[in-house]
């Protein structure tokens, strides 16, 4: 009689470095970030010089995403994303709302997950769901829907995290520090908030068991 092979751990569904992008990906996000702290602690708090660097840094790294023939998804959305950012401090005059709309979105976020949870229906597995086909069935599956609400606490706290930390250096106009916490808060905790995901959320699949004639 032939034994029950052990439970199989399903591997991830995308790998993580695919997920942030890459190399170039984790560049995009960080380098034009430290680009415009750098440039305005240079230029003796030049807001205008720091954006025109940041967003120069954007289209570079854009360029060389293209020039190599990848998806410029990734690219497309950090150069608008710091172009964005970089209209606002100039226009503002302020240097600090170049984080701006990193900080308004980081509040969307924790708020969309939030009330995912408060209608059960955590955006979590509405998300792992469409990637890897399982439909709306976890929904009927107490397991599954305690792994999805628990992981979407997890990204509404990270989101919010990241508010709680940077909102009181932005109000206080520190621009360096804001630029050292926004980047470390960014890509590495991203990652991390991935692989627990994962960890959360994978199944355990059982290979069927050989029959012998």
């Amino acid at each position: 009689m032939s034994k029950q092979p052990k439970a199989d751990v399903a591997p991830p569904p995308t790998n993580l470095r695919e997920a942030i992008g890459g190399p170039l990906g984790m560049a995009e996000t960080t380098l034009p970030v430290v680009a415009f702290v750098v440039a305005y602690t240079v230029s003796g708090s030049d807001t205008n010089t720091a954006a025109i660097v940041a967003v120069g840094l954007a289209l570079v790294l854009t360029v060389a995403r293209l020039a190599r023939r990848q998806s410029p998804i990734h690219a497309l959305s950090g150069l608008i994303g710091v172009a964005f950012a970089a209209f606002i401090a100039t226009r503002s005059g302020r240097a600090e709302n170049f984080f701006l709309p990193g900080l308004l979105a980081n509040a969307a976020y924790a708020s969309a997950f939030l009330i995912s949870i408060a209608v059960r229906r955590p955006l979590v597995g509405l998300i792992v769901a469409n990637f890897d086909g399982e439909g709306s069935e976890w929904r009927r599956d107490p397991q599954r829907m305690r792994a999805f609400m628990l992981a979407t606490w997890m990204w509404a706290g990270l989101f919010a995290l990241r508010l709680v930390a940077q909102l009181p250096l932005y109000l206080t106009e520190n621009v360096v520090a804001l630029g050292v916490v926004k980047t470390a808060m960014g890509v590495p905790l991203f990652g991390v908030g991935l692989w627990l995901t994962w960890l959360l959320v994978r199944r355990h699949r059982v290979p069927p068991i050989p029959v012998r004639a």
